[in-house]
């Protein structure tokens, strides 16, 4: 279990362990995309981890999903944001920020009034979606990306990219997961395009290769993760059999040289063994959905799965989770009332191992 807790070259930077701390949603930010001074705190809180991933964030002001994510698309997002890195590097830890577009995972209501809904292809999820106010309604039709929307897209994720350079933070993270915008292109059930952008796995792969080249031009290579959920169904996705077009995005990728790729484990061990043979930096893997995400279920994987393992959801109520495992420290639970609402109340307030008398 040692390897787990030994120093990883990630790019350019030096990690502390080979723990990362997984991108978790946590709707603190206000109506313009701005984090509060709270979430300095609380990710200089968990700079323990060998590395963090911020929670999603939106590039544009029209990729935005959900009420109360941040943005990194104006001035004052990125002073937010800049604070955060500050506060993280001054705890000595390591942080990207993960640029999420949603997509057809979207309401009118939370995107400018002159812009659209979103996706590669004209179809809608069969879910529900928070409207601004946070009622829930039915997901709208999303308009299919022009080249012009294609282009468009491409430049926010390059722009906020390097703001998120500009603020601080360590690289960015892009959002390929979880039925958003880039794994709407990467799925045959959301991607019905018989243009270069869809019909192949070549084709579906090419729009995520494209933001990739973009942000990596913008930012430097070794400064960009990428994260995708092969077999995905979260967000009405249908990602089952589809393993050749993550083939083709990883052979695709490979020249460019990332600074990682960060993998939903699931249900498709081979495919994950297949992609970390052929990635050629740092492979991260996240085990969250196995329902396993203690230390005796992650540590064997470092070095013979993976190099990195990324856990999300103890690292709320354990800021200080690498110590607590190095240790043998019991480890806190967490109050999933408290994961999406406004406040510090199950943000800053879970505390660091003071003994037993803590």
């Amino acid at each position: 279990m040692s390897t787990l807790f030994e120093p990883w070259k990630l790019g350019r930077i030096e990690l502390a362990n080979r723990v990362v701390m997984a991108p978790m949603t946590r709707n603190r930010a206000d109506v313009a995309g701005v984090l509060p001074d709270s979430a300095a705190t609380y990710y200089a809180q968990r700079a323990g981890a060998g590395l963090i991933v911020t929670e999603g964030t939106q590039p544009s002001a029209a990729a935005q999903g959900y009420p109360g994510t941040p943005g990194l698309h104006t001035d004052d997002q990125e002073k937010a944001w800049s604070r955060v890195a500050d506060a993280v590097h001054a705890a000595g830890g390591r942080i990207f920020c993960q640029l999420m577009h949603t997509g057809r995972i979207c309401h009118e209501s939370l995107i400018p009034a002159d812009a659209q809904v979103v996706a590669p292809s004209a179809v809608r999820a069969d879910v529900e979606v928070a409207r601004a106010d946070g009622v829930m309604v039915p997901a709208p039709e999303p308009v299919a990306l022009d080249q012009a929307g294609i282009a468009q897209v491409i430049e926010d994720f390059a722009a906020a990219a390097a703001r998120a350079v500009r603020a601080g933070l360590d690289g960015v993270e892009l959002h390929g997961a979880n039925g958003y915008l880039l794994h709407q292109f990467l799925s045959p059930g959301t991607n019905v395009r018989t243009d270069a952008y869809g019909g192949s796995p070549e084709n579906r792969a090419r729009f995520v290769v494209e933001v990739t080249a973009a942000v990596a031009d913008r930012i430097g290579a070794d400064r960009v993760g990428l994260r995708i959920s092969p077999g995905g169904q979260f967000n009405d996705m249908a990602d089952k059999g589809n393993e050749d077009t993550y083939l083709a995005l990883a052979e695709a990728l490979a020249p460019l040289r990332p600074a990682y790729l960060h993998t939903l484990r699931r249900r498709s061990s081979p495919l994950h063994t297949e992609l970390r043979r052929r990635w050629p930096t740092t492979y991260v893997l996240n085990t969250g959905y196995l329902g396993g995400s203690e230390l005796d279920d992650v540590a064997p994987l470092v070095g013979a799965e993976t190099d990195l393992v990324s856990v999300g959801r103890l690292f709320i109520s354990n800021p200080d989770l690498v110590r607590r495992w190095r240790e043998d420290i019991p480890r806190a639970e967490w109050d999933e009332s408290t994961f999406y609402t406004p406040g510090d109340a199950g943000y800053t307030d879970y505390p660091s191992w003071q003994g037993s008398d803590a």
